[in-house]
């Protein structure tokens, strides 16, 4: 669930580096222009996030750019789409090719930071989990794109608010929470903190139905609605084994067969990774900004994560998985 489900994606990728953020110097930064419905979209980031919100955008007729730092991972994010519309259609060929098409149609793609956003009604980050870059991304952005165009950032762990405060915009700033893989997860978690306009809620609920998503509200709470109720879970599952009062398999096998969950939470664990899974619940820790019975520390999962096992992106974490 994204950071959860969107670090999984990454697999170690950072999105953007400081040298990409480099100052920019934009004559007539801002647009005299009113609010305006939402056609056109720009996503940062062109991971399995990025990438998943780009396709599930075009797929549903609005145009798309697509950013990030080099071509070669443009590239990467763009076969991501491809391989995942193939899927979708992996019984018709002519339906894939008409579908594939179609959304690439709807999709450009720039490493030029600036080009993205001047004509962008809406701006969805899907970067790193860094509250700096992403600072220093909004920054450059508000000084770029028109006044009537909407922040929306897709952290997981970080507040929304915290995000906005880099620029000028906090009415136009809200949180849009895409789960991964973003084309099959129906869920979207529209933030709204306490800056966040009416117009610009309306508009992230009606941008995400028109994507074929199901919004539900959250107020810009930590973990929002799915995370906060997801970690502590994971942490206690994880305790459990560390304690030594079941095995990691059976755990899994009683949550899936006794409480009806697809993954178990260890399964999970390693799909999310157990770095970001620690990251979270660190950054929630520091910030005392949730119960301190639900994010104390486990040795186990601190020593998977000194030790580079991070589940399926490194090969192993709680289980072992086949190279590819």
């Amino acid at each position: 669930m994204s950071q959860l489900f969107r670090s999984a994606c990454q697999f170690s990728r950072p999105f953007f580096t400081q040298d990409f953020l480099r100052p920019l110097i934009v004559s007539n930064a801002f647009s005299t222009s009113s609010s305006r419905e939402i056609q056109n979209i720009t996503v940062y980031g062109s991971g399995l996030m990025g990438a998943g919100i780009v396709q599930v955008a075009a797929q549903n007729g609005f145009k798309v750019t697509m950013v990030d730092i080099k071509e070669s991972l443009i590239e990467k994010g763009i076969n991501t789409i491809k391989t995942t519309l193939k899927k979708q259609f992996k019984d018709d060929e002519n339906k894939q090719k008409e579908v594939i098409e179609s959304t690439l149609s709807n999709i450009q793609t720039s490493i030029d930071i600036s080009k993205g956003a001047k004509d962008a009604d809406l701006i969805i980050e899907a970067i790193v989990e860094n509250i700096q870059t992403k600072h220093d991304l909004f920054r450059n952005l508000d000084n770029i794109a028109p006044q009537s165009t909407i922040f929306a950032s897709n952290t997981s762990s970080l507040p929304i608010i915290e995000i906005a405060n880099a620029t000028k915009r906090g009415d136009k700033f809200a949180g849009l929470h895409f789960f991964n893989p973003v084309p099959r997860m129906k869920l979207v978690e529209v933030i709204k903190t306490e800056k966040t306009s009416d117009e610009t809620y309306e508009s992230l609920m009606e941008v995400s139905k028109k994507m074929q998503k199901t919004p539900v509200t959250c107020k810009d709470t930590p973990g929002f609605i799915v995370n906060r109720l997801l970690v502590p879970y994971l942490m206690e599952a994880i305790r459990l084994y560390e304690r030594g009062d079941a095995t990691s398999k059976d755990i899994d096998t009683a949550m899936k067969l006794g409480a009806g969950m697809p993954m178990g939470p260890f399964e999970l664990s390693d799909f999310v990774g157990l770095d970001t899974l620690k990251s979270i619940v660190d950054g929630w820790k520091e910030k005392k900004s949730v119960d301190a019975n639900l994010v104390a520390s486990c040795k186990v999962l601190d020593n998977l994560v000194r030790e580079g096992i991070l589940g399926r992106k490194s090969g192993e974490g709680f289980y072992k998985y086949p190279s590819k």
